[in-house]
């Protein structure tokens, strides 16, 4: 019974903070565009693509950006 008086305020918290973390989500706008991401998954866009070297290797990023500057 003793444990009940540590473990029942315990799940009002956690309940409590995933519902203001819910509510949070939904005011900064988390939720807005749901079909948006499903859609670019099937689009074919030249800047996704990995960029590849002459040599047909993969470039890391600090390649790319000490190509570009």
């Amino acid at each position: 019974m003793t444990s009940l008086v540590w473990l029942v305020p315990m799940a009002l918290g956690m309940g409590i903070v995933g519902l203001l973390a819910f509510l949070w989500s939904l005011h900064n706008g988390q939720y807005d565009d749901l079909d948006g991401a499903a859609e670019r998954v099937l689009l074919d866009q030249k800047e996704d693509h990995p960029i590849i070297d002459s040599v047909g290797h993969r470039c890391s990023e600090e390649d790319v950006e000490s190509r570009l500057s």
